[in-house]
């Protein structure tokens, strides 16, 4: 199976447009492809029971992020500081970059 083209990458300032954390804005950690998800920092905060041992040496409730699906996210524009759509520009030099389809500010460094 092909691999998932995402508007979304990891380090993108996201805000979230459903649920329960609805209008926080946090910077993507990690991309799970395959099941359309992404890890937000400090968002979507759940809380884990472990026992002690393994890795984690010490049991007890652990707080941690838990994936949230794409469809829920939006970009952050640096420029409009505002939830935008992403839009795609080709550069005079050949290669494909992300842009905001509001102000056409460049998302990709």
């Amino acid at each position: 199976m092909a691999k998932q083209k995402l508007h979304i990458r990891k380090n993108d300032k996201v805000m979230v447009v459903a649920g329960r954390e609805k209008g926080k804005i946090g910077t993507v950690l990690k991309l799970i492809t395959k099941k359309e998800k992404a890890i937000v920092e400090k968002l979507n905060i759940v809380k884990r029971h472990t026992r002690p041992g393994g890795k984690a040496a010490k049991g007890g409730i652990l707080e941690k992020e838990a994936p949230i699906h794409i469809s829920n996210l939006m970009l952050v524009c640096g420029k409009c500081a505002e939830p935008i759509r992403v839009g795609k520009k080709v550069l005079e030099d050949g290669s494909k970059v992300r842009s905001c389809k509001k102000c056409g500010e460049i998302l990709d460094k």
